[in-house]
């Protein structure tokens, strides 16, 4: 994949952030939902994403009442031995949070009723916090239904971004009762579609996908069903991918993955 920005060295730490990869299983197979990124966007401006962003300093200090699972918990799951259970709290909330704000799903317990997810909202545009929303209602954060699948490192390189991250992918199968769509302000389109169409479309430069969309959607596209991805993902730690960026001999950006 050709890129062309500029050549400095970003010396930041990469910040954390998280993506839930939400999943289905349609008529003719396994689906995957993608929003499209506002073209202002700081970050990947009109490309195809996973619902996700930066983990906020108040992930990390979730209430024990609105988790089902404890940080300690949550730090095993992980696999990143070298984090303090509070900061994987935080990558986990991160995850779920950025899907309830960006498309408006809620991973929680019990959502018995479309109406209590509307209610959810209308407390969040009052401007009530996240934890607070699930403390009002009763909730708590459904963290055992995502499943840690890869972990990605921004390059010291810069390539699509000049900004740093370390970014946790989740998988998920999306919640019933519930529907999953664009707000219309981060973000401008939303779509489920098969792993392949999506990278077929990419491939026609119809839609722009990043690094890790791309190989997350053709490691997808091996899977028939949900389960089938689900039961992948317990089985395994989360791959650790540090991308490669060089300048090719046409002075392109290049990035190059493991393998």
């Amino acid at each position: 994949m050709a890129l062309t920005l500029n050549r400095d060295i970003i010396h930041t730490t990469p910040r954390d952030a998280a993506s839930i990869i939400m999943l289905r299983d349609g008529a003719l197979g396994l689906e995957v939902f993608l929003l499209k990124r506002h073209s202002a966007s700081e970050v990947l401006g009109g490309a195809y994403v996973f619902p996700g962003g930066k983990v906020d300093a108040a992930d990390s200090t979730m209430p024990p009442d609105c988790l089902k699972q404890s940080p300690t918990e949550l730090h095993t799951r992980l696999s990143e031995a070298q984090l303090e259970p509070t900061q994987a709290l935080g990558i986990f909330v991160a995850a779920l949070r950025e899907a309830f704000e960006e498309c408006g799903v809620l991973f929680a317990d019990p959502i018995n009723h479309p109406d209590l997810v509307q209610q959810a909202h209308a407390l969040h545009r009052q401007g009530m916090g996240f934890a607070e929303v699930l403390a009002r209602l009763g909730l708590k954060l459904n963290t055992d239904s995502v499943l840690p699948w890869t972990r990605w490192v921004t390059s010291t390189q810069p390539s699509m971004s000049n900004k740093r991250f370390d970014a946790r992918f989740f998988v998920a199968q999306a919640p019933d009762l519930q529907t999953a769509q664009h707000d219309d302000y981060e973000t401008t389109d939303s779509v489920w579609v098969q792993p392949r169409a999506a990278l077929e479309q990419y491939w026609n430069h119809q839609i722009t996908l990043a690094p890790p969309q791309i190989m997350s959607l053709a490691h997808l596209s091996r899977h028939a069903c949900v389960q089938s991805v689900l039961n992948e993902a317990r089985s395994r730690p989360p791959a650790l991918v540090h991308t490669e960026p060089f300048d090719d001999s046409q002075g392109q950006r290049v990035l190059r993955y493991p393998g």
